[in-house]
């Protein structure tokens, strides 16, 4: 298996999964601020505000939370099939291949020749052969606590002006600052990683979340 797959990391997320969460706590958030009306609002319009972007954070932290660990027992459910294939003596003996290469990234299908897969075929049935069924495991539910929390703790920076400034209307002003601000490190952040120019996609990021903000309005989140 370790011809085939990534090698695993010591962290729990990996960064495109931490950044990808703030980005979404994000935008959840500021379809909250964004509708306050700062000419009209009251400090209860104020204080629903904050109720509300906090409980659906929270809420959609949970959920995505909930789909990163059942996305952990699909991945585990296909490796398991894939060594099963291997140690399967009366099985297609194609299966494994096909499943070999259907597990790798698209740009190393074709520069993986029909020998080196036949090596990793070899090299799973040298593997124990598997037993039971895919299991949680206590990394998976570390790592679903970090989507949550994550998820959770990204409107904190954008709501804190609203808790601490009585003017709404700076509060307003603070807090889409905040988020212009997180937006362009979460783009910036992103692009390093991807490597592309951080400039650039920090400056992209802030319109690509503002635009999803609006859509996300318009459509009544």
């Amino acid at each position: 298996m370790t011809a085939m797959l990534p090698a695993t990391s010591n962290r729990v997320l990996d960064p495109m999964d931490r950044i990808s969460e703030v980005l979404f706590g994000l935008i959840m958030v500021l379809t909250y601020t964004s509708t306050l009306g700062v000419m009209t609002a009251s400090q209860t319009d104020v204080r629903a505000m904050l109720i509300g972007a906090l409980g659906c954070n929270l809420a959609w932290g949970i959920i995505d939370g909930g789909l990163y660990l059942m996305e952990q027992i699909r991945e585990r459910s296909r490796h398991l099939s894939l060594l099963r294939a291997a140690h399967e003596p009366a099985g297609d003996p194609d299966m494994a291949r096909r499943m070999i290469r259907n597990e790798l990234p698209e740009p190393l299908t074709s520069a993986v020749s029909s020998e080196q897969i036949d090596a990793m075929v070899r090299q799973l049935r040298d593997a124990p052969a598997p037993s039971g069924r895919p299991r949680l495991t206590r990394e998976d539910w570390r790592g679903a606590l970090g989507i949550c929390l994550l998820c959770f703790l990204s409107t904190f920076p954008v709501v804190i002006p609203f808790i601490f400034v009585d003017d709404v209307r700076l509060a307003l002003r603070l807090s889409n600052g905040t988020a212009i601000v997180m937006l362009f490190i979460c783009g910036y952040a992103f692009a390093r990683f991807a490597g592309i120019y951080p400039w650039i996609m920090g400056l992209l990021m802030v319109g690509i979340g503002s635009a999803l903000t609006g859509v996300a309005i318009a459509l009544g989140g």
